[in-house]
C-alpha cells in the first residue's frame, strides 16, 4: 500500500482523485444517489443495506456498515486532514505565527457563534445538537471554492484550508468530549502501546505495510474506549513527521523522518491517502449517513418549521459567516497578525458563508446527537442553502478578478509585451 504502484492505471485513476472538484462531484453524487434511494419505492432495501453486519465478533466489531463508514472510513478521512494540519504549520506557510492565527481564531470563532445561535433557537429540546452547525466540510467547501472561484486568490484557498481543518480538529474534540456516551479506561490506556510502536516506526522512516498493524490496533482499542474512533485518526497524524532529514530545515543526514524521495512522511503519506479519502472514505460515508426519507413537500415543510432544523439553518447561514468574520476583523484590528494583502473584506464574505458547509462532520455529528435519520434533513437544507449563496457572492468576486487579470495580461498588439506595461 506504501510503495509506489506499478499499474500506470491506478496512478491515474489515484492522481483524478487527488483533484478537490472530483472529490466533491463522488460527495454529492453519493449523498444524492442514498437521498433518492431513500425516497424510491426501494426504501427498505436501502435501510437493510445499511444494517448489514460485518467484522470480528470476539473483537467486537461486528458493526453495520452504517457504522463502519462513520467511525471506520472517517477515520482514514480525519487522518488526511491531521496530516494536512500538521503540515500547514510546521512546515507550510502558517508556520509563520501572524499569519496562522487569523484563520485560527476564525475557525474558533466560526465555532462558538453559530452553537450559540443554535441554542438560542433550537431551545432546551434540541440542545444536545448544539455543535451540529459548527463544522465546515473540507472536501466540499474547497470544491464549490474550485469550480466557482478559478479567479480568486490563492490566498484565499489556503485561508479555507486552515479554516477547515482546524474547526474539524475543534469538532473531533467536541466530539471526543462532549459525545462520548460511555468511557472504558482500560482500552483508552491500552491504545497507548499500538499508537507508541506506530510513533517509533515512523520515526524511523518506515513507510511499509506492517504499518497498518499498530494503526488498525489504535483504531480498534479507542473504538472499544467508547471515545469516537475518529479521534485516532487524528491521534497517529499528529505523530507523523512532517520534516524530512535530507530537506532544507531538517535534523540531520539520514532517512529517518523523511521518505527516499526526499519528502517527510506526512506529505508522503497524505499524497498516497488522499485518494483513499477522498474518492471512498467520504462519499460512502456520505452514502450510509445521507439517506433519510423526506416525506413528500408535507414532511419537508415540517422539517423546516422544526426548532432544530431552524437553529441548523440560523447556525450555518447566519452564525458561520457572523462568527468567521467577526472573529477576522477582532483579530486583524486588535493584534499585530494581519490578513493576507490578496485577500478584500468581500471575498472573506463569501468564504465565511463557504464555511457554513458543514456536510461531513455536520452529518457525523447529528447521528450522535440525535436518533438515526433525526437531524439529517435538517443538516442538508442548511447545506444546499449556504453552499447556494456562497456560490452567488464568490461568483460576482470571481469575475471582477476574472476582468483585473485580462486587464493586466491583454496584448493587443501581439508583441509579448502586456499593454498595461507599454510606454505612453
Amino acid at each position: 500500500m506504501f510503495n509506489r504502484s506499478t499499474w500506470p492505471e491506478a496512478r491515474r485513476i489515484a492522481d483524478i482523485l487527488r483533484k478537490e472538484t472530483i472529490g466533491g462531484a463522488l460527495l454529492l453524487a453519493a449523498a444524492l444517489t442514498a437521498l433518492i434511494w431513500a425516497n424510491s419505492p426501494w426504501a427498505q432495501t436501502y435501510q437493510d443495506l445499511r444494517a448489514i453486519e460485518a467484522g470480528p465478533a470476539a473483537l467486537h466489531l461486528n458493526l453495520d456498515l452504517a457504522t463502519w463508514a462513520a467511525d471506520g472510513l472517517l477515520a482514514i478521512f480525519f487522518f488526511v486532514a491531521g496530516l494536512e494540519l500538521k503540515r500547514e504549520f510546521v512546515a507550510g506557510d502558517l508556520r509563520d505565527l501572524r499569519r496562522a492565527v487569523v484563520p485560527v481564531a476564525a475557525a474558533v470563532g466560526g465555532v462558538v457563534v453559530p452553537a450559540l445561535m443554535y441554542l438560542a433557537v433550537a431551545g432546551e429540546t434540541g440542545a444536545r445538537g448544539w455543535a451540529i452547525p459548527t463544522a465546515t466540510d473540507i472536501a466540499f467547501a474547497l470544491a464549490v471554492l474550485a469550480v466557482i472561484g478559478r479567479s480568486l486568490p490563492d490566498a484565499l484557498r489556503t485561508f479555507l484550508l486552515t479554516l477547515a481543518v482546524v474547526d474539524d480538529l475543534i469538532a473531533i474534540v467536541i466530539i471526543a468530549t462532549f459525545y462520548t456516551s460511555h468511557l472504558s479506561v482500560l482500552p483508552l490506556l491500552a491504545a497507548v502501546v499500538p499508537l507508541a510502536v506506530f510513533v517509533l516506526l515512523v520515526r524511523r522512516g518506515v513507510r511499509a505495510w506492517w504499518l497498518l498493524p499498530p494503526a488498525f490496533a489504535c483504531w480498534a482499542l479507542v473504538h472499544a474506549s467508547g471515545v469516537h474512533a475518529t479521534v485516532a485518526g487524528v491521534l497517529l497524524a499528529l505523530t507523523v513527521p512532517v520534516l524530512s532529514r535530507t530537506s532544507p530545515g531538517g535534523t540531520g543526514t539520514g532517512t529517518a523522518e523523511g521518505a527516499a524521495d526526499g519528502r517527510g512522511l506526512a506529505e508522503h503519506f497524505e499524497h498516497r491517502f488522499r485518494p483513499l479519502s477522498a474518492g471512498v472514505a467520504v462519499p460512502v460515508f456520505a452514502f450510509f449517513s445521507a439517506g433519510v426519507s423526506l416525506g413528500g413537500l408535507s414532511g419537508l415543510a415540517g422539517a423546516l418549521s422544526d426548532p432544530v432544523a431552524m437553529g441548523i439553518v440560523t447556525g450555518l447561514l447566519v452564525g458561520k459567516p457572523v462568527g468567521i468574520l467577526a472573529a477576522t476583523w477582532l483579530v486583524a484590528r486588535f493584534t499585530r497578525a494581519t490578513l493576507d494583502e490578496g485577500l478584500a473584506w468581500i471575498d472573506m464574505a463569501g468564504l465565511a458563508v463557504l464555511g457554513g458547509i458543514g456536510f461531513t462532520v455536520s452529518l457525523l455529528i447529528g447521528e450522535l446527537a440525535f436518533d438515526a435519520g433525526e437531524a439529517d434533513t435538517r443538516v442538508k437544507i442548511a447545506i444546499l442553502a449556504a453552499a447556494l449563496l456562497a456560490t452567488m457572492i464568490l461568483r460576482l468576486r470571481a469575475r471582477v478578478y476574472r476582468r483585473i487579470h485580462q486587464a493586466e495580461t491583454a496584448d493587443s498588439d501581439h508583441d509579448g509585451i502586456p499593454d498595461l506595461y507599454q510606454q505612453p
